[in-house]
Parts: C-alpha cells; structure tokens; sequence
C-alpha cells in the first residue's frame, strides 16, 4: 500500500437488472451514522467478525474507500471455504451508502451498495444489494453464479458481516425510546 490518498472512485448508480441480484437486509436498533461507521470502516472487520480473514487497503481514497482486498470464510459446519476479492470502494455520507466494484478475484464484475435509511423507531434499515451478470464461464456462468455462488457464498457471507455489524452497533447503542413509554 502506499501513502498517497487518490481521489474517490466514481462507481455511479447500481447496474440493476443483472441476473444475479442478491438482498441481504435488517433493521438494527441503533442510529445510521452508528452502523454506516461500523460498515465503512473494513479494515477493522476481521477484528471483530470471525468469518473475516483479513481486509488491506492497497490504496486510500479522500473519500475513506479506495482499493481495498478482502478475505472471508463462508462456513460449512466445522470447516470454512477461504474467499478473496478485490473491490474499488467508495462513501458517500450524503445518501447515506458505501458502493463497491470488484475488480479481481471470481466475483470480479460484482457491484455491491449498502443503503442506511433512518426507520420511524430510531432505528436503520440497512441494505446490502449485489449484482452482476457472473463468471465467465461460457454457458456456466450465470447458472453458477445464481444457483451456487450467489445463494451460498454472496449471502452466505454477506447475511453474517450485516449480522455482525448489526450487533455491534446495537450493543454500543442507548436504547431508542418509544413514545408514550416510560421507564
């Protein structure tokens, strides 16, 4: 990794409408800036996430994304299958969203949004939505990626890094109180 701090990718709107299209999505009892922190920053993830391997910025963005190289386990039973992926990462507070665009690894294609929206009891509703069209694997690829990679490994890890995240922020969160409740 080097020093320099490069300017933010511009990954644009979701390319909705792929084949493969997989939702993972909560709501956490817990302010969005407490999760969206939680979400953004990734390089604290194998810290308290067991399923992560690790996670290394190659390059830092202004934005608090850039290029970063992630490793997770997707868990079967007592074993783990190793994953590893290379993804351009940007923030954006304003909207609140994190969006990622992986550039290696077998998912490379891959566009991925997490979406923070403020719920009407003090809570967040967090998204994470993946597409992409799959591996090029002629013939293969988009049955691979929406029957075997996408339902087993995508949600598979992505459902308890959400799961994770969510926890925390919830554990290091007041309460939200409920109108007409006293306590």
């Amino acid at each position: 990794m080097t020093d320099a701090i490069r300017e933010p990718y511009e990954l644009g709107p979701m390319p909705l409408g792929r084949p493969t299209e997989i939702v993972d999505e909560r709501v956490v009892r817990a302010p969005w800036r407490s999760i969206f922190d939680l979400a953004r920053r990734v390089e604290e993830w194998p810290a308290y996430l067991p399923h992560y391997r690790y996670v290394r910025f190659r390059e830092r963005a202004s934005d608090g994304g850039g290029l970063v190289e992630m490793s997770a386990d997707r868990p079967f039973g007592l074993f783990g299958w190793p994953t590893w992926w290379l993804s351009e990462m940007s923030v954006d507070e304003g909207a609140p969203a994190i969006r990622y665009r992986h550039v290696g690894g077998i998912t490379k294609g891959m566009d991925v949004e997490w979406s923070f929206r403020t719920t009407s009891s003090n809570g967040t509703q967090v998204k994470i939505l993946h597409v992409w069209d799959g591996p090029a694997i002629p013939f293969a690829g988009i049955p691979v990626a929406t029957m075997i990679i996408g339902p087993v490994f995508i949600h598979g890890i992505a459902s308890r890094t959400l799961e994770g995240l969510a926890r925390m922020a919830e554990r290091s969160s007041p309460a939200p109180v409920m109108a007409g409740v006293r306590g």
